[in-house]
């Protein structure tokens, strides 16, 4: 695969970390640089929290000296907020690459016109991506996205296209309807039907990969760019080096061993602590990945729940210590889904939404003093 080309950034390999509210904060994105080489984009940055300079949105845009590029992503449904954001990240030197959220799929976003239901209301999807290209400048604007509401209500073609005529330097596609959430099975078609109606920018898909075979079985049935990785990394984050092996570039080989497994449970656990500068805060975020990291393996329920409970490092050394660091890695029962999955479910949607593909004056009134709660985006 050759290099990824965003704008004027290149990216050895083709790959992107798809930001992840609570997982994709500064101490993931360094333990995945670790292991491999790509694109790594931080937490859903809220437009209007940035502009307002909420102290918490300030963190999270924070960066480590060793990240570069440095990619930020934003979520607005007001495009003054999102041109004001996208200046702010520019002209203050926060990132080098910005991604827009159209992607979210969770109802406390969509019920406000957010995340994957915004693309239907065309010419607001139009407004958002030219402000935020403008507001950017010199700084590469991407776009992240769904293939519609539903069966019926398809978006992703007329949105390729919208981004791509109103300067923006890409576009993601998750092959999944806002309907679908995280159930089912991802499109793949509708990846190689993009790429096909996209033609000036890179395509990059995203959706079902859980390894680097699945990355390269991607491409080649999609003809995509390059692809962006989201639940398959969650406990994996050494499936960078694979991807990037999988792709031409140079990483070293991982033997994912019950003891290499532990070991990068506890570096994560670290690397969080240090973001936090907060012990207890750092080891209270490591928990909920403890199921992530150890699936698959002899690590028995109790001792899962033990892991689920830490409030130190050194707790965290104890534990490491009455596991069996012995057992090899036990091969397809670590593979497949993890993370989120559920049912396919109706669409949350301000109501009317559907009746037109314009944005009603009420409508825009009513997004424009939305004050949007991103958690769980």
């Amino acid at each position: 695969m050759p290099p990824l080309r965003i704008g004027p950034l290149t990216v050895d390999v083709p790959v992107v970390l798809a930001p992840m509210a609570g997982v994709t904060n500064m101490a993931f994105r360094r333990l995945c640089r670790e292991y491999g080489i790509g694109l790594y984009v931080t937490e859903m940055i809220t437009t209007r929290a940035l502009v307002e300079r909420n102290d918490v949105t300030m963190r999270l845009i924070q960066h480590h000296e060793s990240e570069t590029p440095r990619s930020i992503q934003l979520y607005g449904v007001d495009p003054r907020y999102t041109g004001e954001a996208a200046r702010i990240v520019a002209g203050e030197d926060h990132a080098d690459h910005i991604d827009l959220n159209f992607g979210c799929p969770v109802p406390k976003v969509t019920r406000k016109g957010g995340g994957s239901a915004l693309p239907w209301k065309r010419d607001l999807f139009r407004d958002i991506v030219a402000a935020a290209v403008d507001g950017a400048g010199d700084v590469p604007v991407t776009v992240k996205m769904r293939t519609g509401i539903d069966a019926e209500h398809s978006t992703f073609l007329e949105a390729g296209r919208i981004a791509e005529d109103v300067g923006a330097a890409g576009v993601a596609l998750h092959a999944r309807t806002l309907e679908q959430s995280y159930s089912g099975t991802a499109d793949w078609s509708a990846i190689a039907e993009l790429k096909q109606h996209v033609t000036s920018i890179p395509v990059l898909g995203n959706g079902d990969i859980w390894s680097a075979a699945d990355a390269v079985r991607m491409v080649e049935e999609t003809g995509c760019d390059g692809v962006v990785v989201g639940r398959g990394c969650l406990g994996r984050p050494w499936i960078f080096g694979e991807l990037a092996r999988a792709f031409g570039g140079d990483a070293p080989l991982v033997d994912a061993s019950l003891a290499f497994v532990a070991a990068a449970f506890r570096r994560h656990a670290e690397l969080l602590v240090e973001f936090y500068e907060d012990e207890l805060r750092g080891c209270r975020d490591i928990r909920k990945h403890a199921g992530w990291y150890f699936k698959g393996y002899p690590v028995g329920g109790e001792m899962r729940g033990r892991f689920t409970q830490v409030d130190s490092l050194a707790q965290i050394d104890d534990l490491i210590g009455e596991l069996d660091l012995t057992v090899p890695f036990p091969g397809d029962s670590v593979e497949g889904p993890r993370g989120r999955s559920g049912r396919s479910r109706r669409a949350i949607l301000p109501e009317g939404w559907l009746d037109s593909r314009e944005l009603a004056s009420a409508e825009s009134a009513a997004l424009h003093e939305a004050e949007l709660d991103t958690s769980g985006g």
